[in-house]
């Protein structure tokens, strides 16, 4: 999977570990502990089909079940403040993330970073690295810096491992022939702010959602405050 030099960084409170120059089995196998140390341990069962990673009011209106499904692809448009969202409303409920191949994302937002596995640098073979954290968190964010569509061939082994754990994988850049659902966001105003003053308390995002056997849905999703109000709320 990696070649000497990836990294994993394994967020734990205000402090980041960074675990280097590992070759293939020993990354994998620090991955695994690392899960096991957050209580992200492979499931002794499978979920049901129809079982989802929830998220919150904010965006359950817009998804089908009220979640991200689990054991499946979920596309995402590149929209760092919609996975912020996401791992927030994920890992403050208890589960567990991983985030696979995003170097600038800011998890300063969180409130529980201590159930976050990043990997910024997953080395020469990113998809082994995604494949292993999909065994045992909750959600598992894999990003790549350019549009990139993996062939039924590519994706099987990843695919496999999914079905096998129990995450909801969200792919940002990277496509996979019939995804179970696709969220394109983009953020259309910040709240807070005033004619040179003030401070960004909350935003909006336009969310389009598709997903098999349901019809698109769309609305703005409001984060932090609304109207001077704290609060998350949806308007289709």
């Amino acid at each position: 999977m990696s070649a000497p030099g990836s990294i994993l960084v394994a967020v734990t409170g205000t402090s980041v570990r960074k675990l280097e120059g590992l070759d293939r089995h020993e990354t994998i196998a620090a991955l695994r502990s690392r899960m096991a140390e957050i209580g992200g341990e492979a499931p002794e069962r499978v979920v049901d089909d129809t079982d989802v990673v929830p998220v919150g009011e904010n965006l359950q209106a817009l998804l089908p079940h009220g979640g991200v499904p689990r054991r499946a692809v979920t596309h995402c448009s590149d929209t760092a403040s919609l996975i912020v969202e996401l791992l927030e409303q994920v890992t403050s409920t208890g589960q567990h993330a991983g985030v696979v191949g995003w170097p600038d994302l800011s998890y300063a937002g969180l409130s529980r970073v201590d159930r976050v596995i990043a990997v910024p640098d997953p080395g020469t073979d990113p998809l082994q690295v995604a494949s292993v954290l999909v065994e045992g968190l909750d959600l598992v964010v894999y990003r790549t810096g350019v549009e990139l569509n993996l062939s039924p061939v590519r994706a099987r082994p990843l695919l496999a491992r999914l079905r096998q754990g129990k995450a909801a994988l969200v792919m940002v850049g990277t496509k996979v022939p019939s995804p179970a659902l696709s969220i394109a966001a983009e953020v259309t105003q910040f709240r807070g702010i005033g004619q040179g003053s003030g401070r960004i308390t909350g935003w909006d995002m336009q969310v389009r959602t598709e997903a098999k056997g349901y019809r698109p849905a769309s609305g703005v999703v409001t984060v932090g405050e609304a109207e001077q109000k704290p609060g998350l709320r949806v308007v289709k």
